[in-house]
């Protein structure tokens, strides 16, 4: 995970269920499996989430382990990032104590959640160290151009090592808010400030997100897709499952395509 994947595959995120649509996968076993799937369309790596007996997001260090261990076993060329991602249920205290059990091959942070607060934060500094020194790829999630700006302060005073990988996060959830290519113009050009050789990748909400990823490629970008962000074809129809998305992203790709995300 020290160089971000073309693609990686987000296929549950910590919102959506089953109830939202039948292929979405809620156990380890599905997770697995749509996993495989994927990295058979064209997938490179997987951004897990990982869910309890009522299919409720958690970050548990046992499912990570089981997870990671049956990825191993069924496809271990695709390596797996895990996330800390807080869904208004776990302080940072507790995301920082997942990482720290788990030890991944890499770990997505929201940069809003680990260090919610202006001003130094020791805790978070030590973690964004520990992480650094213990070679786990990090990769800081950004919701805005000023999350961007932010991320490039703290590294500028010297408060976390230099950014390695980050993501940009196109649209919302929560409210709905379908992205838009265009958007990744605020976010790139707060990136100039960010150090040299910076890998990033850009992950979009709505029935757009194919569109919005084949920009974040053709400016030297990689892609996050999966269900965790749109569950629609571009049509607006529903997608069959996370495969297909896959398979329609790669066949859309230009053949000059940047395979992985640095600094534009």
């Amino acid at each position: 995970m020290a160089t971000l994947p073309r693609i990686m595959l987000a296929p549950n995120g910590a919102r959506r269920t089953r109830a939202d649509h039948p292929a979405l996968p809620e156990t380890i076993a599905q997770t697995v499996a749509a996993a495989t799937a994927a990295h058979q369309a064209g997938a490179e790596a997987l951004h897990a989430h990982v869910r309890d007996a009522e299919a409720r997001h958690v970050l548990d260090a046992g499912l990570y382990r089981e997870l990671r261990a049956e990825m191993a076993r069924a496809v271990p060329e695709m390596p797996v990032q895990i996330t800390t991602e807080a869904v208004g249920l776990y302080s940072p205290a507790t995301q920082r104590a997942l990482v720290r059990e788990v030890l991944p091959e890499g770990v997505s942070v929201a940069l809003r959640e680990m260090w919610p607060e202006p001003g130094p934060d020791p805790e978070a500094q030590r973690f964004y160290a520990e992480t650094e020194a213990a070679g786990i790829a990090l990769q800081h999630i950004l919701y805005a151009p000023d999350q961007v700006t932010h991320l490039a302060v703290l590294w500028s005073e010297g408060m976390i090592p230099a950014p390695r990988q980050v993501l940009f996060v196109l649209g919302r959830y929560a409210p709905p808010t379908l992205a838009r290519p265009e958007e990744l113009d605020g976010f790139l050009a707060a990136a100039s400030a960010l150090p040299e050789g910076v890998q990033w990748a850009a992950c979009a909400f709505g029935r757009s997100e194919q569109a919005c990823l084949l920009r974040a490629a053709g400016l030297g970008g990689g892609m996050r897709i999966g269900f965790e962000n749109n569950i629609e074809r571009p049509d607006g129809r529903p997608a069959r499952d996370n495969a297909e998305q896959v398979a329609a992203l790669v066949a859309a790709l230009p053949d000059n395509a940047s395979p992985r995300g640095q600094r534009a």
